[in-house]
């Protein structure tokens, strides 16, 4: 019955965004959202996978249209860490555990791309085991940017060297590189980042992955 009573408020929601092509007032607007935040927090916490990844197609609606308000941030939030700290069970078995649900949230939040959501990308990658969910949350906090206190770039060295010095990862190596070169745009060249490509670059990785590495460091070099 929860599942038919917001397909009901979702269809709804397609007429009040057609309607909404119009001038709106600013009263219509924040109604539009309000609308729009109620229904994307009520499906992301159905448990259902196909349910999550129908909110998150409808965070990406959002913030396409500019919605970046504290709700689809604790929404982003709830779904990053849902089935690694948000955790529920059923005779003793994980039941809420979607890495791929978790991976479209880290790319996500790097479309928003707000201080907040690199905060939140911070502690994902922090309690996360899942490679593939590690790869996005690098690759968006290489799209967000660089922070003042240098979370950014140490949180990317710690859970690199966490995987390299046990299973080395190709895709995670790559996400560290391409992640560094564009914090690089930022300003960083610092040793930390350094060391991360020369570390790949003489890792245990795919030729195309170290060739990668080494071309990033002769543009450090270039540019110094």
């Amino acid at each position: 019955m929860k599942r038919i009573i917001l397909l009901m408020i979702i269809v709804s929601m397609s007429a009040v965004m057609s309607f909404a092509q119009r001038d709106m007032t600013v009263e219509e607007s924040y109604l539009q959202e309000s609308i729009e935040n109620m229904i994307i927090r009520e499906q992301s916490r159905v448990n259902n996978r196909d349910q999550k990844f129908l909110a998150l197609e409808l965070i990406g609606n959002a913030i396409e249209r500019g919605n970046r308000s504290e709700e689809i941030h604790v929404t982003l939030e709830y779904l990053g860490l849902e089935g690694i700290l948000n955790r529920s069970s059923e005779a003793g078995r994980l039941i809420n555990n979607f890495p791929d649900v978790r991976r479209e949230t880290a790319r996500q939040l790097g479309v928003l791309g707000t201080p907040e959501a690199r905060d939140i990308l911070l502690t994902l990658i922090y309690y996360e085991t899942e490679p593939m969910v590690l790869q996005e949350a690098v690759k968006s906090l290489g799209d967000i940017g660089l922070d003042d206190n240098g979370r950014t770039i140490s949180t990317i060295a710690w859970i690199f060297h966490k995987f390299h010095n046990t299973v080395p990862d190709n895709l995670l190596a790559f996400a560290t590189i391409e992640a560094i070169e564009k914090l690089a745009s930022s300003g960083i060249r610092n040793q930390a980042a350094v060391e991360l490509l020369v570390r790949i670059a003489d890792g245990p990785y795919i030729p195309v992955v170290r060739n990668r590495a080494m071309a990033v460091l002769e543009t450090f070099r270039m540019g110094s």
